[in-house]
């Protein structure tokens, strides 16, 4: 199973936009190896991963699931720095640490990095992100590269996640996550209020 769950995997553009309902690539992959999942709910891969999928597994051809998003083109998101508050959950929602910044400051996408997921649009408090199309066509070659870059990138994260996780442990239960969460909190009220205040500004000097 593992072995066809790798080839599975390795045929996937690695966006981790979860668009096929699962929580990343991955765990898609391991899916549709157990036969849970159609090999037609990838819609960064198109057709084209249909294809591939379904010779892969020796299955008939489908139509991709519309139902889950269209193909579309590449595209990468663009952060408003004029508006961004700094926040930091753009960054956290990100699963290839394609976006850098730090609290209280502008952030600032990796344009290189970025797999286009759009993941870091909804927790956006200002909505001062959004996904803009590279210029570049549809390319199936291009994409395969890029997925073992993003791959890459997201195992990283995951490595770093965990050895945070081990560290929180350690430190006590409950005490050191509720007061990283808590000063989260506060940094992002404290980050809202100064954009309500400066768009308040901009509008009484109209």
């Amino acid at each position: 199973m593992s072995s066809t769950v790798d080839a599975i995997d390795a045929l996937l553009p690695q966006t981790q936009c979860r668009q096929c309902g699962y929580g990343g690539c991955r765990p898609y992959a391991e899916a549709v190896a157990a036969g849970t999942a159609a090999i037609n709910r990838c819609p960064p891969g198109g057709a084209e991963v249909i294809a591939e999928l379904a010779a892969l597994l020796d299955t008939a051809m489908l139509p991709l699931d519309d139902s889950l998003g269209a193909p579309g083109l590449p595209a990468t998101a663009v952060i408003d720095e004029a508006r961004c508050i700094g926040c930091t959950l753009c960054i956290v929602a990100c699963p290839v640490d394609a976006i850098v910044g730090a609290r209280r400051l502008m952030h600032t996408v990796i344009t290189a990095d970025c797999s286009g997921c759009a993941l870091c649009l909804p927790p956006c408090p200002v909505d001062c992100i959004t996904l803009q199309p590279t210029g570049a066509a549809r390319d199936r070659s291009a994409q395969r590269r890029d997925a073992v870059r993003l791959r890459e990138k997201y195992l990283a994260r995951l490595r770093r996640l965990s050895v945070r996780k081990t560290r929180q442990r350690r430190t006590g239960p409950g005490g050191d996550a509720s007061q990283v969460m808590s000063q989260k909190r506060e940094t992002l009220d404290r980050a809202l209020t100064r954009a309500r205040a400066r768009l308040a500004g901009k509008l009484a000097g109209r």
